[in-house]
């Protein structure tokens, strides 16, 4: 099982020994690196989403019972899925993949409202495009109400690692970014903390059960 991630701190999670592959929140990046590996038997999508349903806060966890992309929705396998939700405690909602940032509380309340989904991630999608069985397990960081500051488009580099430099760029030209900066960093803290004490139960759950 190959577990998808989409930036280094939701890898930290993992215990040792995980080769997560990170998609460093790009899509097309991802697309491209699991074209050049071997085809896996399932895939896992983990880390965390984006609210578009105001009643989830911070720090929800989410299993998908259904992936709605651009395109059209694809079904996670269905026990594999059922086991994720009961060993973590986790809620099966339908969740939304983008291949673009879904940044304001505006265009989050437009795609929860086209596709009903409770989360959003910039994985999901990819992952579910290639065809092989695959979960989706997702914490809620900003939630469907919070706007993700433009700076925060620039917070990490080709491996998912922070990219401080980049954003201090960003900030130069817009400081009013800094305080949703900082609460961005703390809702994505609720979300790591919340993953962290499931991920162990998560990951012995498999597509063949």
């Amino acid at each position: 099982m190959l577990v998808v991630v989409g930036f280094q701190a939701e890898a930290a999670l993992l215990p040792q020994g995980t080769a997560p592959l990170c998609a460093a929140a790009n899509p097309a990046l991802l697309a491209r690196r699991l074209a050049a590996m071997p085809r896996p038997a399932a895939i896992l999508s983990f880390g965390v989403a984006g609210g578009l349903d105001p009643s989830l806060p911070s720090g929800s966890l989410v299993v998908a019972d259904s992936l709605i992309a651009a395109e059209g929705s694809y079904a996670p396998d269905p026990d594999w899925s059922a086991r994720l939700a009961a060993a973590t405690g986790a809620r099966l909602l339908p969740v939304a993949g983008s291949d673009l940032l879904v940044a304001s509380a505006a265009e989050k309340a437009s795609l929860r409202a086209r596709t009903g989904a409770a989360v959003v991630d910039m994985e999901s999608a990819v992952v579910a495009r290639l065809g092989v069985p695959f979960a989706v397990l997702r914490a809620v960081g900003d939630t469907a109400e919070e706007a993700l500051p433009p700076a925060a488009a620039h917070g990490l580099d080709e491996e998912g690692n922070p990219a401080p430099l980049r954003v201090m760029r960003a900030l130069l030209r817009r400081p009013q970014d800094l305080p949703g900066l900082i609460r961005l960093a703390r809702r994505t803290n609720t979300a790591l903390a919340a993953l962290r004490p499931v991920v162990g139960a998560a990951l012995k759950q498999s597509a063949t059960g």
